[in-house]
């Protein structure tokens, strides 16, 4: 196992050289030479190595490890693609020996999964992780993820939502309970005793557990609790997340924080509080079904991830959330589809349009202006466009203003600004333009 990790750290520092030679644009001969060696270096490491590759991410995930796209190269090397951000995350500090960072990573990532676009469920698509890696003291970073998390699903406006809080310290049959909010507790217990054995008074009593929730209050009524007063590991779980709801209502968000101890998270690296955050979506009408597509961030801890990478063995401790960015599109796009709002293709806050004909000079020179002071400026690539078309260009685009020069505002000394959705016009004086269309901008907020 040694001569082996000792083998990977000489393949990894020739890969690294052969990337340094490349960037430097060294002579093609040195590259080959070098690229040999690594050759030469990998094929020492026996037909071992890509199954190692594989297993780096089937070790983790525990059932999920089914919906992994898994792959064979031309050689039959079995490979992977990313599953997540967080295993890839965990290797790199392992290869790199950090034990101390905070990152965040969008990226892509790929499901072997059965796609339902209306509700965000995709086989490719885009995270947002936020990690925070380190020895710190109990439930302080945990409970700055958490506000991080709630700050982001409040800034979108997407919505009321609730973060379900648990910790894995609380065994159960995790992929079993983690489809109450699916299906009905009867059909959960009935799984768990005929598909995986438990007996019956068994499921009985974890059901009495796991259809409770609530807040900090709960979390002191379980510590009174007279078998879990009796689990060392229970009372280490309560203990943590009695100290999480102290430190969450010094942050103002204990309200949208709920203990629930059915939440599961069924990946198997989670070693301690887990959450997932869940729409409260009401209809948008009355008589239409709620909008829906299930949790839309989650996270938590894992400190022993890394240490499964580390040669020693050495422990990283570790936790973090992931926003799922389609998701989040899913319902905004569902949204405005249901208020028959237009979503906008465009972050232009302004087009530059013309009334009459020969004015493409001064177009391209307000234009240019208006870039030079930060404004999000277009125009149509025509030399005389009709006044009619370049409005509708900005209906259909969404862009909100439109500033027309006319051969009556040139004399003038101002432009005509138009509010495309109210069709009011007025006239602005030129050296006044670019703080009116600030202020006007800045009054509307948009996800595009």
């Amino acid at each position: 196992m040694a001569e082996r990790a000792a083998q990977e750290e000489l393949v990894r520092l020739q890969g690294e050289r052969v990337r340094g030679l490349k960037q430097q644009k060294a002579s093609a001969e040195q590259i080959e030479e070098e690229v040999a060696k690594l050759l030469k270096l990998k094929a020492q490491l026996g037909p071992d190595e890509g199954k190692q590759k594989f297993e780096t991410l089937t070790g983790k995930y525990g059932e999920d490890s089914k919906l992994i796209y898994d792959l064979k190269d031309q050689d039959g090397e079995l490979l992977s693609l990313r599953y997540d951000l967080t295993v890839p995350f965990a290797r790199y500090l392992a290869m790199n020996k950090l034990t101390n960072i905070k990152r965040y990573h969008i990226a892509k990532v790929y499901r072997r999964d059965n796609p339902a676009m209306t509700r965000g469920r995709y086989r490719e698509f885009y995270q947002c992780d936020f990690d925070i890696a380190g020895q710190f003291d109990p439930m302080i970073p945990d409970a700055e993820c958490l506000k991080i998390m709630c700050e982001i699903l409040s800034s979108l406006q997407i919505g009321d939502f609730l973060v379900k809080v648990n910790d894995r310290k609380f065994r159960t049959i995790c992929s079993s309970v983690d489809k109450l909010d699916k299906v009905s507790w009867e059909e959960v217990k009935n799984e768990m005793v005929g598909e995986k054995g438990l007996a019956p008074e068994v499921a009985d009593r974890i059901g009495d557990y796991v259809q409770q929730h609530g807040g900090v209050s709960l979390v002191e009524q379980l510590l009174q609790d007279p078998e879990l007063s009796q689990n060392k590991q229970a009372l280490e779980g309560l203990g943590d997340l009695k100290l999480l709801f102290e430190y969450l209502t010094l942050f103002g968000i204990a309200d949208k924080i709920s203990f629930d101890l059915s939440l599961a998270r069924g990946l198997d690296y989670y070693t301690g509080v887990i959450y997932e955050a869940v729409l409260l979506q009401t209809p948008v009408r009355a008589g239409e079904e709620p909008l829906g597509v299930g949790s839309v961030a989650a996270g938590g801890r894992y400190d022993g991830l890394v240490g499964m990478f580390d040669p020693k063995g050495r422990k990283v401790p570790c936790v973090g959330l992931s926003i799922g960015v389609e998701r989040i599109f899913s319902i905004v796009e569902q949204r405005l589809e249901a208020l028959e709002e237009k979503v906008r293709t465009t972050e232009t806050q302004v087009l530059v349009a013309s009334a009459q004909k020969k004015l493409l000079e001064e177009r391209l020179r307000l234009v240019s202006e208006l870039w030079d002071a930060g404004i999000k400026a277009e125009l149509l690539y025509k030399k005389n466009p009709k006044l009619l078309n370049q409005l509708q260009y900005c209906e259909e685009a969404g862009i909100p203003l439109v500033a027309i020069i006319g051969e009556q505002e040139l004399k003038d000394g101002v432009i005509k600004l138009r509010s495309v959705a109210s069709r009011e016009e007025v006239d602005v004086r030129r050296e006044d333009l670019v703080e009116e269309i600030k202020r006007r901008t800045s009054q509307h907020f948009c996800i595009c």
